[in-house]
C-alpha cells in the first residue's frame, strides 16, 4: 500500500547562500495492507522528514513514494488533496483547526468532505469522542480551548473518523493517561484488522512493541555529517 524507493531529500538554505544540505539518501521502505511499521532513530535522524514526504508536505529530491496507485513525489497538488481526503490519513502531534468550529464538527469533517450525510458523520464523531473520553459537554465548543491531552484525543478521533486505507501516526500515545492510551492502541489494532497500512513514530516502546509488526531505522537512510 505504501512503497518508498530510492528516496532522497535535501534542503536548500536560501538565507545562507543557497547552501544545499543533504539529509536522506536511497530510502527504501514498504508497508503492506494490514501492517504497522514503526520508524525508529534518534531525534533529528529523519523520522518526521520521511513522514512529511509521504504526506506530501516535503518535496522529494528524487525517488518515489507510492501510496496506492499515486506517486506522491510526482503528484500534482490536486492529486495530493484527493489522496488525503480519500486514502491517506494523518494523526499529527498537534491539532490545527479553524477557531470557533465545534469539536463534533472538527471530528466529522473528514466524513463530510467525502459526502457522508451530516447525521451519520456526526454520529461517528460522537462515537469516537465518547470512546476517547471527551466529555459531551465539550463537543459544542472549539477544541482550541482544550488542554493538550484533550486536543490530542480530538486529533486522534478526527484521524480515525474515516476508514483510511493508509495512516500516518506521529506519536499517537504521547502524553496520554493509561486509559486513553489503551483506547488509541485498540483503534490502531482495529485499523490493522480492517487492512489499513500504518506508518508511525512511536517513542512509547511498549506501544510500539504491541502494534508494530516491524521497525525501520531511518539512520539507515540518513546522510552522515562529514
Amino acid at each position: 500500500m505504501i512503497e518508498i524507493g530510492n528516496l532522497c531529500k535535501s534542503f536548500t538554505l536560501h538565507n545562507q547562500g543557497s547552501a544545499v544540505i543533504p539529509v536522506m539518501q536511497n530510502a527504501q521502505l514498504s508497508v503492506a495492507a494490514g501492517e504497522c511499521v514503526g520508524l525508529i532513530g534518534a531525534s533529528g535522524a529523519g523520522k518526521s522528514t520521511l513522514m512529511r514526504m509521504v504526506w506530501g508536505n516535503y518535496l522529494a529530491s528524487s525517488g518515489f513514494i507510492r501510496v496506492g496507485d499515486l506517486d506522491v513525489a510526482q503528484a500534482a497538488p490536486r492529486q495530493i488533496i484527493a489522496l488525503r481526503r480519500e486514502t491517506l490519513g494523518y494523526v499529527s502531534q498537534f491539532l490545527r483547526v479553524v477557531p470557533r468550529v465545534a469539536t463534533l464538527d472538527v471530528v466529522a469533517e473528514p466524513l463530510l468532505a467525502l459526502g457522508v450525510c451530516a447525521d451519520a458523520a456526526r454520529a461517528r464523531a460522537a462515537e469516537l469522542l465518547a470512546r476517547l473520553n471527551i466529555p459531551q459537554r465539550l463537543w459544542a465548543l472549539s477544541p482550541t480551548t482544550f488542554s493538550g491531552g484533550e486536543q490530542q484525543r480530538v486529533n486522534i478521533a478526527r484521524g480515525f473518523a474515516h476508514s483510511y486505507p493508509a495512516l500516518l501516526l506521529d506519536e499517537p500515545t504521547a502524553s496520554l493517561d493509561a486509559a486513553n492510551r489503551e483506547v488509541v492502541l485498540a483503534l490502531i489494532e482495529e485499523a490493522k484488522a480492517r487492512g489499513a497500512a500504518i506508518l508511525g513514530i512511536f517513542h512509547d516502546e511498549a506501544a510500539r512493541d504491541r502494534v508494530c509488526d516491524r521497525v525501520a531505522d531511518v539512520r539507515d537512510f540518513a546522510v552522515q555529517a562529514a
